[in-house]
């Protein structure tokens, strides 16, 4: 893994970002010596899964999603659609034309 300290970071980002691009292996950034942040190349493909799963909103929402199936405290979606019937998309076809428009 490449090292770069914070002042060559300063002086040079452009070309640190580049290299961490092209060659596709993180880059660990330093002060006084010691590691303070990974600038790490970004898939475009995989961007969407590491934002959602480093978002402390979604993981608590999963964490709580996860609490709830453990307690039975939900279902599974062929269980949901039985209690909830689906409407057909001919009736609400029906039901979104103007009444002068519907027979009956």
């Amino acid at each position: 893994m490449a090292v770069v300290n914070m002042r060559e970071l300063a002086r040079s980002t452009s070309r640190v970002v580049d290299s961490v691009h092209r060659s596709g292996k993180a880059t660990l950034v330093t002060r006084g010596g010691r590691p303070v942040v990974a600038m790490i190349p970004i898939d475009e493909g995989a961007l969407e899964d590491w934002v959602l799963a480093h978002s402390p909103a979604v993981v608590a929402s999963l964490r709580t999603a996860d609490a709830d199936l453990r307690a039975g405290r939900a279902m599974s979606l062929d269980e949901f659609l039985a209690r909830n019937p689906v409407r057909r998309a001919a009736s609400r076809a029906t039901s979104l034309k103007p009444r002068s428009a519907r027979k009956g």
